[in-house]
């Protein structure tokens, strides 16, 4: 298979949306990181991106919508929530995912045989014409090879699905950078299953309690089913090994300074590159989460390209903010190793 790399316009979208109709799968840029779209509601369509991927069946996909009102009008839940009326008003488009209890209309393969389904409404202009063109909701996760760095180009698509899919839009490089926040409706409780570009703080602020899933900053119980993308698998994982060190500032210097042997590279700050002795790929200034999470998918990637580098240590971030959504990331893509420095 020839895989069509795209640009973003009308004509190309139009093209787009007709493989999409006739069961093919199109890489799709959004404001989080790129996706890997088919037709939501063809249970046939939606088997190829988990072979594309190589991606265990039992992980749910996200429903991607043109706008709010596509739930009713495709009838894809049962009921809808007031306060997924109230979250959608104020954060879509946008990168929020909210999962609610499906229709019979959702395949088995779009929700892993759950009885909820995820739905978001991108604000990428690209995607939301792509999902017009098309005419159907699309789902669609991230666009790489399942359990590697999730992709923020249509080059980083390129080079993970070249000859797996009929084509790929380029519509720039992802805003956000990380991939959408989930919240599920489907409880008594509103529960956070996955922190992105939304805080749990916002989130609150918008409809009062939102309880923590315990999988967000540590392992899902591998007997428990997984509700949400990106939490049962190492995810984000170059082929480098990442570990994460928790420690001073002093403390993170000293001990990567003493692993330089060639081999080693440090996931930093910018305040830190002076210090330290091994290569460096700095994701933003030390407190700015927000920059940090942008960056991290292409600083992990970058490792991967630069080659010759076997581990790259990065400091523990705080869970403040969006810092939730770095560590989420992070602490799977060290496959949950973390070195603590003040124990040894």
């Amino acid at each position: 298979m020839q895989t069509l790399l795209l640009d973003s316009t009308q004509e190309n979208i139009n093209k787009a949306g007709e493989i999409l109709r006739n069961g093919g799968l199109v890489g799709m840029p959004t404001e989080t990181v790129y996706g890997l779209a088919a037709d939501a509601l063809n249970g046939k369509a939606v088997a190829k991106i988990f072979k594309a991927k190589g991606r265990p069946m039992d992980n749910p996909l996200i429903v991607h919508i043109a706008e709010f009102g596509d739930i009713e009008k495709f009838g894809l839940v049962a009921e809808i929530p007031q306060k997924a009326k109230i979250l959608a008003e104020k954060f879509m488009p946008g990168p929020l995912t909210i999962i609610m209890k499906k229709s019979e209309i959702i395949p088995d393969e779009v929700s892993a045989g759950l009885e909820t389904v995820a739905i978001r409404c991108p604000s990428h202009p690209v995607a939301r014409a792509l999902i017009k063109a098309a005419n159907t909701p699309l789902a669609a996760p991230s666009a790489n090879i399942s359990g590697s760095p999730s992709p923020t180009t249509a080059t980083h698509v390129m080079n993970d699905m070249n000859g797996k899919i009929e084509a790929i839009i380029d519509g720039g490089a992802s805003e956000v950078g990380v991939e959408s926040t989930v919240i599920t409706l489907a409880g008594e409780v509103p529960c956070l299953l996955r922190p992105g570009g939304i805080t749990l703080e916002q989130l609150r602020d918008t409809i009062g309690e939102v309880e923590l899933n315990k999988a967000v900053l540590d392992k899902l119980d591998p007997n428990q089913k997984a509700a949400s993308p990106g939490m049962k698998y190492k995810h984000y994982s170059p082929k480098a090994r990442v570990i994460l060190l928790k420690g001073t500032d002093e403390e993170y210097i000293n001990y990567v300074n003493s692993k330089d042997d060639g081999k080693t590279a440090a996931l930093c700050c910018d305040e830190d590159i002076a210090q330290l002795k091994v290569k460096t790929f700095s994701l933003g200034k030390r407190h700015d989460y927000a920059q940090q999470a942008h960056r991290l998918f292409d600083m992990l990637r970058e490792v991967d390209e630069v080659g010759g580098i076997d581990t790259a240590y990065s400091r523990l971030p705080s869970c403040d903010g969006v810092g939730m959504a770095l560590y989420n990331r992070l602490i799977r893509a060290a496959g949950y190793e973390v070195i603590d420095l003040e124990k040894i």
